[in-house]
């Protein structure tokens, strides 16, 4: 068991100990941060030490720790993966977040196990089966509607599995875990963590004829996941955990997309309290924050909540893969090294150093770093800016032109502050003894610290103070991660006790509860996979089940596979295959889309699914489209320049996985 089905779990990103220690103080119920390899972020690694620091501050707080080690690993790297997990394991982690099934045939340690979103769950068939193998939590597939995520729920036990989403954050366009095309091109490998990011080039589109049916548009670059508005209704599908995106992203992006979304949470948590089904925060304590959370403030290619409510049209960032920022108003002059603003609120305040950009007659994006910003006198909302570079640089620049910000300085020095305070509920009780006093902490998840002080009871010459120096002298937890719901004083009469007294009472209680916390909070237990091993859901698998190490083939032969392809990165894939699949379609979104003419007078059947061609520069891929489940096929073949690279790396130093046939 992972969650009690009643709980929701905020699940932050952290690409450093650091910026993890502020998703569990901006209100994260788990962090997931990568262990020093095997993650598949390969530039977001951590060492031990890091680790063991944001593991202590985490669970203070109840909070958990999962550790990404979701590559494909081949069989030389199966004993350097096990040995960091039995560090990870040794250092307090709570759970590792995996991909790779050869995993499951060595000798992990006894912890919980949780199924990387590289591992495709798009069916309650896959779904169950990861239940029943071990997998106590299971992030679904990006491209599932609420009726898909439900279905997989009720196809799944809440007591053994956790259903875990995500609610924000970057979108690949591929299934994750079916993107090959990094590897094909350039022998770096999205599965091993190591991705080239070439759905966020710009692609001339082609069709059959030679037709040119989009110049230079950014067509496999999907806007910006965001389900803020979804959250009711992926709790009542079934959705426990509510995942952030971002292991790259930066602390200011941690702060405010976390504390946005807890935020929100903790509003359907309080709403539905006095409900049939009350649910509960995964850890604990209240988070309060020095600022308003805003996700436009942060880098964004602008928001979609994607295929959660059924397939739309206008998923794709495919003018620009940066960040167009919020619009603040229009160009009302251009000077010689000025331009002057009119912006739509009047209350809006630029800054020095902030980022301003515009659409130009070509639709590409131009940013306006702003060196001086200064409000005219007397005309409240109107602005000279005076850029970084030449105004003469600024292509298509002119009066009566929209302008966004993309950057606010002031926001970011906001964030670079202090900008939160969580704190846990307690009760405190001050009672005597027979020689002195004692105090009782009690905590709002029933954990209890008490000590004890030898102490004259003398009594109190003003009785009304000596009661109200109590209650000051026990209620100072500013420097602690508690906060006083409420003290009770349980004496026969307001004794004397002096303040130092009281104050080493206080720090020993608190001590004492600490120890307790810590003593209370059990290790997630590891799930055992059903017995007899159940059957996969198929019987053969292709390259795409990423098969690349003999430990891996052993599981899936024991769960009843019959023919296991190697993974793509064996090499063994050289002629034309799907380099992606994507749910997105480019037909669709050009509006070409056979389904989209059906019943359209002097349109229908004469649209086709036929291929179209992408082109950037050199390179060539052809669009399939696969009607009947409504997907898109990106396929290409692996670069000479790939294979002949692989082969001069085994010949210099062999290296071990799995293979279909013979190395040539």
């Amino acid at each position: 068991m992972s969650l009690l089905p009643h709980q929701l779990e905020l699940l932050s990103p952290a690409r450093d100990a650091d910026i993890g220690m502020a998703a569990i103080d901006h209100g994260a119920d788990a962090v997931y941060i990568g262990g020093p390899a095997f993650g598949a972020r390969a530039t977001a690694g951590n060492d031990i030490r890091s680790l063991e620091r944001l593991i202590a501050h985490a669970h203070r707080f109840h909070s958990r720790i999962f550790i990404t080690l979701n590559t494909i690993l081949r069989d030389d790297e199966l004993e350097d993966a096990r040995r960091m997990a039995w560090q990870v394991y040794e250092a307090g982690a709570d759970a590792l977040i995996i991909q790779d099934m050869g995993l499951l045939e060595i000798d992990l340690p006894p912890i919980q196990l949780h199924a990387s979103t590289q591992t495709d769950i798009r069916t309650p068939e896959k779904a169950r089966f990861l239940q029943d193998a071990g997998l106590s939590q299971i992030v679904l597939a990006r491209e599932l509607d609420l009726q898909q995520i439900a279905a997989i729920r009720a196809a799944t036990d809440p007591e053994r599995c956790t259903i875990e989403y995500f609610v924000h954050g970057a979108l690949c366009v591929a299934y994750s875990g079916q993107c090959f095309i990094s590897h094909a091109h350039t022998g770096r490998s999205a599965n091993r963590g190591d991705c080239n990011q070439a759905c966020r080039l710009p692609y001339e589109v082609l069709d059959g004829q030679g037709r040119i049916l989009a110049h230079e548009k950014h067509v496999l670059s999907m806007k910006d996941n965001n389900q803020s508005d979804n959250l009711r209704a992926l709790i009542d599908a079934g959705v426990r955990s509510f995942k952030i995106e971002g292991r790259y992203k930066d602390l200011g992006y941690v702060k405010n997309i976390t504390a946005h979304y807890r935020q929100l949470l903790d509003a359907i948590i309080e709403e539905r309290e006095f409900s049939d089904a009350p649910l509960a925060r995964a850890s604990s304590g209240r988070t309060e924050f020095s600022f308003t959370p805003d996700p436009d403030q942060n880098f964004n290619r602008e928001f979609t909540d994607y295929f959660v409510n059924g397939r739309q049209q206008d998923i794709g960032a495919f003018d620009t893969p940066k960040t167009p920022g919020r619009a603040i108003g229009w160009v009302s002059q251009v000077g010689e090294d000025w331009l002057e603003l009119e912006l739509s609120d009047p209350a809006t305040v630029l800054h020095n150093g902030d980022g301003l950009c515009y659409w130009d007659l070509q639709k590409e994006l131009v940013g306006v770093h702003i060196n001086r910003a200064e409000g005219l006198q007397g005309q409240q909302g109107r602005w000279r800016v005076s850029p970084k570079d030449p105004i003469a640089s600024f292509k298509d620049l002119r009066k009566g032109l929209e302008i966004n910000r993309n950057r606010d300085m002031d926001w970011l020095r906001q964030l670079a502050k202090k900008s939160s305070d969580r704190r846990i509920g307690l009760w405190a009780e001050l009672g005597e003894t027979a020689d002195g006093f004692a105090l009782t902490l009690t905590d709002e998840d029933g954990c209890v610290g008490q000590a004890h002080i030898t102490q004259p009871h003398q009594s109190a010459s003003d009785p009304q103070r000596a009661q109200a120096s109590l209650r000051e002298q026990l209620g100072r937890f500013g420097s602690s991660i508690f906060a006083l719901h409420d003290i009770h004083l349980g004496l026969s009469q307001p004794w004397f006790v002096p303040a130092s007294a009281l104050n080493a009472l206080r720090r020993d209680a608190l001590a004492a509860l600490e120890a307790a916390r810590a003593t209370g909070l059990q290790r997630l237990p590891r799930a055992v996979p059903v017995q007899p091993p159940v059957p996969f859901p198929e019987d053969t698998l292709s390259y795409l089940a990423n098969v690349f190490n003999h430990k891996a083939h052993d599981f899936y032969v024991k769960h009843g596979v019959k023919v296991i392809a190697a993974a793509y990165e064996s090499k063994e894939e050289e002629g034309e295959v799907s380099l992606m699949i994507t749910k997105h379609c480019v037909r669709y979104s050009l509006s070409l889309c056979p389904k989209q003419a059906k019943g359209v007078i002097g349109v229908k059947g004469t649209i086709k699914a036929e291929p179209l061609q992408l082109i950037n520069g050199k390179e060539k891929l052809t669009l399939r489209f696969d009607c009947k489940p409504c997907e898109m096929h990106v396929v290409g073949r692996m670069k000479k320049s790939v294979l002949n690279q692989h082969a001069r790396q085994m010949a210099e130093q062999p290296l071990q996985f799995y293979r279909t046939r013979p190395l040539a």
